[in-house]
């Protein structure tokens, strides 16, 4: 790799911006392609280049099929803001540590926070509209609210909704979200806003205890971005 192109390629990582470096396997030319202006000796037609977009997007290296190009694709980890240290978050937030996530969660009441296994896990101790504004979610952070206190998920669900957040869902049952939804369009928020929000969260697979909901969360995250990807 070129002095150049390597200086590029640390300055995306160092960014946290997602990008892809493109090698010709036969003649050995390189671009880093989703960082600025495309860098390297490697020219790519537009079909190749919007391959790579797709690529990065889904986070997946590999060969473009049919050519010599190889795609390495470099991305900053997806992050997981989880607005309730409650016990449910006490299994989420590992599960979602170990399928690669950053984990960080939001709730005021400092003991919940520092209690059992979410002692080693990022959190902020603010009240979640303050705290979003400091982590500033964005395409890939999925949001998950669990608190079932509307002056906690409330805010957190607004400050989601204006974000670029791929996952937004709130625990609670149907008549809670239907209670949740209705307050949410009095501050304004369309139908269309409303439908990001997956409630109850959770893949429906009879979960009932909090590691079983949470398993039913993280997967509902993970299908919702290799969907959305897809």
């Amino acid at each position: 790799m070129k002095a150049g192109l390597f200086e590029n390629l640390r300055d995306a990582i160092a960014a946290q911006q997602a990008c892809a470096v493109v090698t010709d396997i036969d003649g050995g030319q390189q671009c880093l392609v989703g960082f600025g202006d495309d860098v390297g000796d490697l020219s790519l037609n537009e079909a190749h280049v919007q391959k790579v977009v797709q690529m990065i997007t889904e986070d997946v290296s590999g060969q473009i099929e049919d050519t010599s190009l190889f795609v390495r694709v470099y991305g900053p980890a997806l992050r997981l803001i989880i607005v309730g240290a409650v016990h449910i978050a006490q299994a989420l937030a590992p599960m979602a540590q170990l399928a690669g996530f950053n984990v960080t969660v939001i709730d005021p009441r400092d003991a919940f926070v520092r209690a059992g296994r979410l002692s080693d896990v990022a959190a902020l101790t603010d009240w979640p509209d303050d705290g979003m504004l400091k982590l500033k979610p964005d395409a890939r952070t999925a949001i998950v609210t669990l608190t079932h206190d509307p002056k906690l998920d409330d805010p957190a669900l607004a400050a989601a909704l204006r974000s670029d957040a791929f996952y937004i869902g709130s625990l609670g049952s149907k008549r809670t979200h239907a209670k949740r939804l209705e307050r949410l369009r009095e501050e304004g928020f369309s139908e269309l806003d409303l439908d990001r929000i997956h409630g109850p969260v959770g893949l429906d697979i009879g979960a009932k205890t909090p590691s079983e909901i949470a398993v039913s969360i993280l997967s509902e995250v993970v299908a919702t971005r290799r969907r959305a990807a897809a």
